[in-house]
Parts: structure tokens; C-alpha cells; sequence
């Protein structure tokens, strides 16, 4: 079997939540079939790390689509030439996208709707884009997978998609991610809070994470429960609005917010490990990869109520109100306050964590891969 897939958002240093799907997933897949042979398609020079076996052709097409103009010139034109080119048996996109004028069976990862329910939260024409065409990328594919039930559900209720045709598979975390000693814990806090305990987010800076309600929310636990103990923000400022900058600065607690920026995984893994709890309190989800992360790290979790995040966190999270800064404050209050509540967690978390792993992910997204070619 000839698979082509694109590979657009593998790019060295600047993985995120479908770039590391996209990672963990092809480099078990393309290593574990070498009776298969796959074409990456980049629309930028890569590095040859992405290249995990020798049954992988790479190929740069040109435009790097990063805008909607771009998105449609690369998919509907660049994209169907050189797919008559390589007549593959199966075209696979892990971000969303296919292409409409392509005659080549294909399938897509759809990994949330959120522009659907929240556009307000994405720019004008980048919106506009994904609402239009995705409707139609369901209705093209032959199969589809996405990350969660919960996301399952979504696209069958928005697109009318039978469920028949929809398969879950679930995001994992990187072995790297797991428990610290208390030495390398305290040697983690010197560097970066001087010594002193903190909450942390992990995610792009985007208004769906819902940093507005966890500015407010640590501002309240820190009037009610005075303390040392930090909130560390780990992501580039990509998204940052206008909203999230005022009420960062509304804050009474502002200097006790610590920016890293974006981190490598090695490091990522250290400052997860060494927190307190997790904040991970989005008001929309597809997944949620660093609870799970949290999970293998064994620091407990705060999460939303919402979306997918209660069905990845199961019983081994505090759920929150997103939209209730004194529920998210309460459940910070909790989390610092009470070791017995902490240790629980921990102690559901290593059970939850067996659910989720990039092994499992690649196996059931390899056999949407069969199911795709065979329908």
C-alpha cells in the first residue's frame, strides 16, 4: 500500500497538539509497516529527524500554507497535481484538511470543532475558511478519526456525519513525562520560582484555554489563602488578546505569575513534574493532552467540566466551572490546602493514565487507516 500524508505541521522545535499526534503517531506506524511505503508531503524543508524509516519518500510542495489563501492553494492545487503524480491508495491529513479536487481516497483527523462553537475566539478569514470547508472535508472523506467521544458526537451533530464512518482515537503523552525525585523537583523550583511551590498551565495562549477566569480565579485564592506559591505560564504568546491582556493586568497577584514562553519537552516535562497541580481549565477541548501528561508525572489535576476534558480525566481530576473564576479558586484551594486530596489524585491519576498512550493512538489510528482504504 502507497500512503500519502501530509506532514505540513512537522516542523523541528514548534510541535503542538496535532503536530505531536502527528509525530508520535507516524513514527510507530511508518517504522511498524515497512511492508507499506508512505510520501511525507512538507510545504517547507524539513528536518531529516521526521524521516523514521526507509519505507518513507519525503516531498516538499511549495507554498508553506499558512493562511487561508494559502490553505486553498496548497489543497486544491498543489496537493491534487502532485497526487496524480503519486497515485497513492490513500491520502491522510492529521490537521483537519484534505483536498476537495482530489480524486484519491482520503481521510482526515478532525481533532475539535471549536470554531464552530466559538469562533469569536479565531481571526476573521481563518475562520470563515475552516468553517466552510470543513463541513465539506466530512462529507469528502472516506474515513474519519478524532480524539475523543466527546469530539465524535460534536462532528456528527454539526456535519451529519453517520457515526459508522467516524472512529475515536485517543491522543497518549511522551514516555519523558514521568514522576521526579524531590531532589530534582526542589533543583526545578530554584530555577524557576526560587524554590517556592506553583500551579501550572501548559498550552498556546489561545482564549479557548481560558487564562481570563485563571487570572481571576488565582487572584482569589491568593486574597483568601496568603501564600508564596506562584502560577507558572508555559506557551508562546501567539494568541494573546486583548481580554487576556487586561485582565492579566487587572491582577493584584501579577508578579507572582511566571512566563517560561514555549519550552522543549525535556525541560517541559521537569516544570510539569515539579508543580503543584495542573490548571488546565479550557472552555473547550478536542482532547486535552497535558492531563494526561500530568497523569504520567503524577501531579494532580484541575480540570473543566466541559467538553471532552471530564471524559480524559475520568474521576482522577477536581472539575471546574471554566466560566467561574471561584470554582476554579476553590479547587486551587483545595489542591494546595489538603495533601490527602493531592495524593488521591495522584493515586487515580497512575490508574487513569493506562488509557492513554502514542502506542495505543498509532494501533487504532492504523486501523482507521485500513478501514479508509478498504471503504
Amino acid at each position: 500500500m502507497n500512503i500519502a500524508v501530509n506532514t505540513r505541521l512537522l516542523i523541528r522545535d514548534r510541535l503542538e497538539g496535532i503536530g505531536w499526534f502527528t509525530y508520535e503517531t507516524l513514527k510507530r506506524i511508518t517504522t511498524q509497516h515497512p511492508e507499506h511505503h508512505f510520501y511525507f508531503i512538507f510545504d517547507r524543508e524539513y528536518d531529516p529527524a521526521f524521516i523514521f524509516s526507509d519505507n518513507i519518500t519525503p516531498v516538499i510542495q511549495y507554498p508553506q500554507a499558512r493562511h487561508p489563501v494559502l490553505y486553498y492553494t496548497w489543497f486544491e492545487y498543489v496537493i491534487p497535481k502532485l497526487l496524480d503524480r503519486l497515485k497513492p491508495d490513500l491520502f491522510l491529513s492529521t490537521d483537519g484538511f484534505l483536498s476537495l479536487k482530489s480524486q484519491v481516497p482520503s481521510m482526515v483527523v478532525f481533532h475539535d470543532l471549536n470554531f464552530e462553537h466559538y469562533p469569536e475566539d479565531i481571526p476573521f478569514w481563518t475562520r470563515r475558511y475552516y468553517r466552510k470547508y470543513s463541513p465539506k472535508y466530512a462529507e469528502k472523506a472516506n474515513r474519519i478519526a478524532t480524539v475523543s467521544e466527546f469530539s465524535k458526537q460534536d462532528i456528527i451533530r454539526q456535519y451529519h456525519v453517520s457515526a459508522d464512518k467516524i472512529d475515536v482515537v485517543y491522543d497518549g503523552a511522551g514516555d519523558i513525562y514521568h514522576p521526579l525525585t524531590p531532589d530534582e523537583k526542589s533543583a526545578v523550583r530554584e530555577a524557576y520560582t526560587d524554590g517556592l511551590p506553583y500551579f501550572i498551565f501548559i498550552g498556546s495562549l489561545h482564549p479557548r484555554k481560558n487564562l481570563v477566569n485563571l487570572f481571576r480565579a488565582f487572584d482569589l485564592f491568593k486574597k483568601s489563602n496568603p501564600s508564596e506559591v506562584k502560577l507558572m505560564i508555559v506557551g508562546a504568546r501567539k494568541w494573546w488578546t486583548r481580554d487576556i491582556d487586561f485582565a492579566y493586568n487587572r491582577m493584584v497577584f501579577s508578579d507572582d505569575v511566571i512566563f517560561t514562553g514555549r519550552l522543549q519537552v525535556d525541560e517541559l516535562s521537569k516544570v510539569l513534574g515539579s508543580a503543584l497541580a495542573l490548571t488546565y481549565v479550557s472552555y473547550f477541548e478536542g482532547f486535552g493532552i497535558p492531563i494526561v501528561e500530568a497523569f504520567r508525572c503524577d501531579v494532580p489535576v484541575i480540570t473543566s467540566t466541559v467538553t471532552s476534558m471530564p471524559e480524559v480525566a475520568g474521576d482522577a481530576a477536581l472539575l471546574v466551572d471554566p466560566f467561574s473564576p471561584e470554582s476554579i479558586a476553590e479547587a486551587l484551594y483545595k489542591a494546595y490546602q489538603y495533601e490527602s486530596i493531592r495524593e488521591e489524585l495522584i493515586q487515580r491519576g497512575r490508574r487513569r493514565k493506562e488509557r492513554f498512550s502514542w502506542q495505543q493512538t498509532a494501533d487504532r489510528l492504523w486501523e482507521s487507516i485500513e478501514h479508509a482504504v478498504k471503504s
